[in-house]
């Protein structure tokens, strides 16, 4: 999730912890521990793009991460805050770590939550940046935190952002349910056949999901708004992999495919080849289109194949999101 949601998360888990001994300094601590795992992003500048995206989520955002330096941290806030011992404040940035992954865990990247072991959990029932599970989880921790340590309404108002936040997963998890029986239903009933089907909300809300779909030598992308009233259309995306045949093999390229999951097109452009990875989406509400979120160029420079990863353009963001808007509404 982005950083204002951990942010908060971990804050109220602080909160939950040890506020009604320490006072809001638990959750000034708790915000802490909620940001610490994603500060694995800080080896990017140091590691080419693979290593980069292998590494991402993986070590940090772990149990054993959590139960090695929950302890560390503790020790080191216990040395000048001595309103908590040493074992209180572990417990704090214990759950600040774990819940951290367990929340990013129903992203589409998911989670190394079992590092060392090669497991990546991805429930794919959140969008990374989602204001209906943020704003009303923020508006209840910060009536808490405006009442006194000792005000048992303090310890109610976080429990209940906690549970509203919780429920919102819940809730989520039945939508896909449900958007993943109707993508499923249109296949039956379109007569098409596919290997594999999965699905995810569209940016920033949960009414509007997107479906890939593996047809063999294609891809299959469509979507599907709760007010839709049309039938949904799958739009046909090449995967053109013969046009890594000679580099197939290339160990770069078998861990970049194994990152995407093998759900990957390749196109080209001005002679240079693009592996796009199709399960963050388009960058456009038309699934037709063939501008992908993530497309990573491939370039061999030394006898070393490499991959950068194209740069987005702020301005369309703000048009997909007006595209969003309207597309959310039905069809």
């Amino acid at each position: 999730m982005d950083s204002l949601t951990q942010i908060v998360l971990g804050a109220a888990i602080g909160e939950a912890v040890l506020g009604r001994r320490v006072g809001n300094r638990a959750a000034f601590y708790g915000a802490i521990a909620g940001t610490i795992p994603d500060l694995d992003v800080l080896i990017k500048p140091f590691v080419d793009t693979v290593t980069a995206l292998e590494w991402h989520r993986g070590f940090t955002h772990s149990i054993l991460f959590s139960i090695l330096f929950a302890p560390v941290f503790g020790r080191l806030v216990s040395l000048w805050d001595k309103t908590a011992s040493w074992r209180q404040w572990s417990w704090l940035f214990f759950w600040g770590f774990l819940t951290h992954p367990l929340l990013d865990a129903h992203t589409t990247w998911g989670t190394q939550l079992f590092w060392p072991f090669d497991l990546r959990l991805a429930y794919k029932n959140i969008f990374v940046v989602d204001p209906l599970y943020t704003l009303p989880f923020l508006v209840f921790l910060m009536l808490a935190l405006w009442r006194k340590r000792a005000d048992p309404k303090r310890r109610r108002l976080n429990n209940i952002g906690l549970l509203v936040s919780s429920i919102y997963l819940l809730l989520t998890l039945g939508l896909k349910g449900i958007t993943y029986y109707k993508f499923k239903s249109a296949l039956e009933e379109q007569a098409i056949s596919y290997k594999e089907l999965e699905t995810k909300p569209a940016p920033m809300q949960t009414i509007l999901w997107t479906a890939n779909v593996d047809a063999g030598d294609h891809f299959l992308i469509a979507d599907y708004s709760l007010f839709d009233s049309q039938p949904i259309t799958f739009h046909k995306h090449p995967k053109n992999h013969e046009l890594i045949a000679n580099i197939k093999e290339n160990p770069k390229l078998q861990r970049m495919i194994k990152i995407a999951k093998g759900w990957y097109t390749i196109n080209e452009k001005d002679g240079v080849l693009y592996l796009n990875d199709l399960r963050f989406g388009l960058l456009s509400t038309n699934p037709a289109s063939q501008e992908y979120v993530f497309a990573f160029k491939m370039e061999e420079k030394d006898g070393d194949l490499t991959f950068t990863e194209n740069k987005k353009n702020p301005a369309d963001a703000g048009s997909l999101l007006g595209d969003l808007w309207t597309r959310i509404k039905g069809n």
